[in-house]
């Protein structure tokens, strides 16, 4: 796949995961590219959600490098393929985190 392609549908996947994450309940938006002071900000924002989110809407996924780009908060790599569903990958550690109970 093209680079422009790649890019034209990571586009479309962006605004595809903030609807599904409205449908839940949850207020979400694309992010700006840059926040102050240089920080790289999350593809997609939900006050709500403690995450990171970087999308990914590729038949392969390079999850490594997908995760690298997921900086600060809890890093989530929201990814889809062509006919399949939304999956949330992210660290093991950070997942226990989120469903250890409130001690």
């Amino acid at each position: 796949m093209s680079g422009a392609r790649s890019s034209r549908k990571g586009g479309r996947g962006e605004p595809e995961l903030v609807e599904v994450l409205r449908r839940h309940g949850f207020r979400a938006w694309r992010s700006s590219r840059m926040y102050q002071r240089g920080d790289v900000a999350p593809d997609v924002s939900s006050p709500e959600l403690p995450l990171h989110v970087e999308v990914k809407r590729v038949e392969a996924l390079r999850i490594g490098a997908a995760l690298d780009q997921a900086r600060g908060k809890v890093p989530v790599v929201a990814w889809r393929s062509n006919r399949r569903p939304w999956v949330a990958i992210l660290p093991l550690d950070e997942l226990l985190e989120l469903l250890r109970p409130n001690m």
